[in-house]
């Protein structure tokens, strides 16, 4: 503003003129880079204003298509209650026609008339009969047998006729043919909708079902068919029951002729060029519909759901038009709401920024301590921080822990190697000079008559060579069986036969598959570890059967018995250690089952102490 003072004396206010060049020249220095005004405000513009247009848009193309879609789901329902109700309705009729199929009257009236017997008085009786199944159903027009000789008896509601149908003149197909399609197998047929005709001043449509008929004494005898005509209109009202203002149902069948449908002219029309893909066919209704001038809203949705029972599609359509304008108003108040929104965002970048920082640098200063080789390091977790950096923090202090104890079980596992290279450097035996020995030592025995000695040895050296040989390997359940035989042979004789042994193993598993020395850990625990109080007879029993795609395996032993917690905590798989040095603990017992089988085994032990222990092994059954 400039002032002046004119000739009385006043002092008078007159306005600057800004022209459009001082305009420019301002915004730029808002703008400028050089600024850290510039700088906020060119962030905010391509971090906030930016995205957030593009978030709209965006937002508004993205919501009209989960609008299309969910409107898909909802018609998808839509169709599988229409297809629901149809197959109750069908059933109902298809209800009727079983009850004419399978009529023992109705079979022995049409036997009669084939048989040439009273023809039109047996005609009469058997039309009599038809007509007494119409009154359950307000759709049912006509009953149609065709017997096999040739001879029509029907009960035809439309014509009131006893001598033609409203049906068979229209469809296209001769009496023989009508017979042929029918009769052809035991299933119920369909023949789609056409034209019947117009009686009492309307125009009929029908649907006709058929099957043969059935002498259930001789089912295999071929007597005739009976076909059921229904009138269409059921079709439309099933179609119409969950229809509103946006929406509309047809049926269309397998050789894309119009089977049901709202408007009568449509009715046994060409629709489309059928194919097996869904989503073609929906593609071709919605051309159809539109050369056909039904479907002017360019966003309405076609689905259609395949109705196998029928044989056919029934497709629903829905226009999205008024959705789409709400989408629209939608769109222009969340511009509004954009403009208001960036200006308060503006306000708190400044604020936001500062504590975000603060909070990454001190994260940032914790991962290079962590860098360096400290895992004992963790980052401190401040709750005035933003949510999304304590997660971050949380998850880091969570990775530090997982890295610190990988690191742990990572030595444990190297020592563990370590230990166990010694071990089996400490247990190398040349086998060969082993087995040598021990026939060396067996032909001693023979020789000094020493039968019992040589028959023990002959075993030992058979369980080591099978033990030794290939240890991993799967054998059949009775080369497993021998062996235990075997190895429970040595074992009575080192205790002086004090205990008894019952080994049943099923013929049908013999030829099954089990990994080597699956279950000799248990035999050798009931062995030394059951038999450790006084009885009058120790008794060490050994079942194998067969179960549903299982093998089962069954170790019991009436010998001291185990803890009942102790068995809690091991059917839990809590292992405490295992006592003895010629015991293999049941951790790595149980292990080694789960290694090879995976979850499909299962072990589990019950025991009462001081009576008994009972293992069930249960692995799959394995034949190849």
């Amino acid at each position: 503003m400039h002032f002046k003072q004119d000739g009385c004396g006043d002092i008078i206010e007159t306005a600057d003129k800004i022209t459009g060049d001082d305009l420019l020249k301002k915004i730029r220095e808002m703008i400028s880079w050089n600024s850290l005004e510039g700088k906020m405000l060119i962030a905010f513009i391509i971090t906030a204003v930016v995205p957030s247009f593009v978030l709209i848009l965006f937002s508004y193309f993205n919501t009209a298509q989960i609008v299309r879609e969910n409107v898909a789901d909802m018609l998808q329902a839509n169709l599988q209650q229409t297809e629901s109700s149809m197959n109750v309705w069908m059933d109902s009729y298809e209800d009727i026609l079983f009850q004419v199929y399978m009529n023992d009257d109705i079979v022995d009236m049409v036997g009669k008339i084939e048989e040439g017997e009273e023809i039109e008085f047996v005609s009469g009786q058997l039309r009599k009969t038809l007509r007494g199944m119409f009154y359950p159903k307000e759709h049912l027009k006509c009953i149609t047998v065709i017997t096999k000789s040739g001879h029509v008896v029907f009960y035809d509601l439309l014509t009131g006729s006893s001598t033609r149908t409203s049906w068979m003149g229209s469809v296209g197909m001769s009496q023989a043919e009508l017979y042929e399609y029918f009769s052809q197998d035991n299933t119920t047929r369909l023949l789609p909708t056409d034209k019947a005709g117009v009686f009492a001043s309307d125009t009929y449509y029908l649907f006709h079902i058929g099957h043969r008929i059935i002498d259930y004494q001789n089912v295999d005898e071929e007597l005739g068919v009976v076909i059921v005509s229904i009138d269409e209109e059921i079709l439309r009202e099933i179609c119409a029951e969950d229809e509103s203002a946006d929406t509309f149902k047809f049926m269309v069948n397998t050789e894309g002729n119009m089977v049901s449908c709202s408007e009568k002219e449509l009715l046994a029309t060409h629709v489309i060029d059928w194919t097996d893909k869904i989503e073609e066919r929906e593609r071709r209704y919605e051309a159809f519909l539109k050369e056909r001038g039904f479907l002017k809203d360019k966003n309405a949705v076609v689905k259609a759901i395949h109705e196998e029972e029928f044989g056919g599609d029934i497709v629903c359509v829905s226009s999205q038009q008024e959705l789409i304008s709400q989408l629209n108003v939608q769109q222009r108040i969340m511009l509004l709401v954009m403009g208001v929104t960036a200006a308060v965002l503006l306000a708190l970048i400044v604020v936001m920024i500062k504590n975000l920082m603060s909070s990454i640098n001190r994260l940032v200063r914790t991962m290079k301590e962590a860098e360096k080789g400290s895992l004992s390091v963790r980052s401190r977790i401040d709750p005035s921080t933003p949510t999304e950096i304590q997660i971050v923090e949380a998850q880091f202090n969570h990775m530090m822990d997982e890295l610190e104890v990988s690191v742990q079980k990572e030595k444990d596992a190297i020592d563990s190697q370590r230990r166990a290279e010694i071990a089996a450097l400490e247990a190398q035996i040349n086998p060969h000079f082993l087995y040598n020995t021990l026939d060396t030592i067996n032909w001693i025995a023979i020789d000094n008559d020493e039968y019992e000695i040589s028959n023990a040895i002959t075993s030992l050296a058979a369980i080591l060579r099978y033990g030794i040989d290939n240890s991993n390997a799967d054998v059949r359940v009775s080369r497993e069986a021998e062996w235990l035989k075997q190895y429970l042979f040595l074992q009575q004789i080192r205790l002086k036969n004090t205990f008894q042994c019952e080994i049943h193993v099923s013929q049908e598993v013999m030829d099954w598959k089990i990994h080597k020395l699956l279950f000799q850990p248990f035999v050798e625990n009931s062995l030394y570890h059951g038999f450790q109080v006084e009885k009058d007879v120790y008794i060490l029993r050994v079942e194998i059967e067969p179960g549903d795609d299982l093998l089962m395996i069954r170790i019991w032993d009436n010998g001291i018995g185990i803890a009942e917690e102790t068995v809690d905590m091991i059917n839990s798989g809590i292992y405490p250690e295992s006592g003895g040095k010629n015991s293999i603990g049941m951790k790595n017992a149980i292990g080694r089952i789960k290694m090879y089988y995976g979850e499909l085994a299962d072990v589990k032990i019950s025991s009462a102490q001081g009576e008994y222990t009972e293992v069930m092994i249960q692995i799959p059954k394995i034949t190849d």
